[in-house]
């Protein structure tokens, strides 16, 4: 029941942040995405806890990302960076929430050799816009490249329940691809398309993951 209704108005916001993002007007646009932010940390709060751990450290990577979500809704270019800052502290600790349900040490397979073919693949992409972003960026792709393995891991070693893993998996992959969108507005081409795709994405990926919390036996 609760879960039906943190869905709802979930999606009621972001509908909000699409259409304040689409007309421009920022105040209204920090506040819908604020709030809806914050409503991906109380679903965590909410779920079950049966492996604490992994909670702890995914509430808190949730937690960081809420912040990276008010800097990147901010338009100055400090508040990107430290927007970049956040969300790397949040994906360590996504990583890190990962490897309390499985080693890193058994995290290497056959799909994560795609997940890094691609994140090369976005690099060489993005690597003539970036200019003295360029450090910070590859060390952003290295790491949600790990995070992004690490999901993959989980779901195809770890021995909790299917569903708990397989939201684990799609949600950080639609973080990943949400990412790419955050770069291609930033660094390739400055366009709504870029929001109306990302960050739907964004959302999805972040609310599963805070549902993973309950699904994890």
């Amino acid at each position: 029941m609760i879960n039906g209704l943190i869905i709802i108005l979930g999606g009621i916001l972001l509908f909000g942040v699409l259409y304040y993002e689409k007309k421009k007007n920022r105040m209204p646009h920090l506040i819908t995405k604020t709030t809806l932010s914050l409503l991906f940390v109380i679903t965590a709060l909410l779920q079950p806890h049966s492996v604490p751990a992994y909670y702890r450290y995914l509430l808190v990577g949730l937690i960081f990302c809420l912040v990276g979500d008010v800097c990147l809704a901010l338009p100055q270019r400090k508040a990107f960076m430290g927007g970049l800052v956040v969300f790397l502290v949040g994906h360590v600790l996504y990583i890190l929430s990962f490897s309390s349900l499985i080693p890193i040490s058994h995290w290497f397979s056959p799909g994560v050799l795609i997940i890094v073919g691609i994140s090369v693949l976005i690099f060489f992409w993005l690597r003539p816009h970036l200019k003295s972003m360029l450090i910070p960026v590859l060390i952003y792709i290295l790491v949600i490249t790990l995070m992004a393995s690490g999901a993959w891991a989980v779901f195809g070693k770890s021995p909790f329940q299917i569903s708990g893993r397989a939201f684990i998996l799609v949600g950080s992959l639609c973080f990943y691809v949400s990412d790419i969108f955050v770069a291609r507005h930033r660094f390739v081409k400055e366009e709504c398309r870029n929001r109306l795709l990302g960050l739907p994405l964004y959302y999805t990926g972040q609310f599963m993951l805070a549902f993973s919390v309950g699904l994890l036996k």
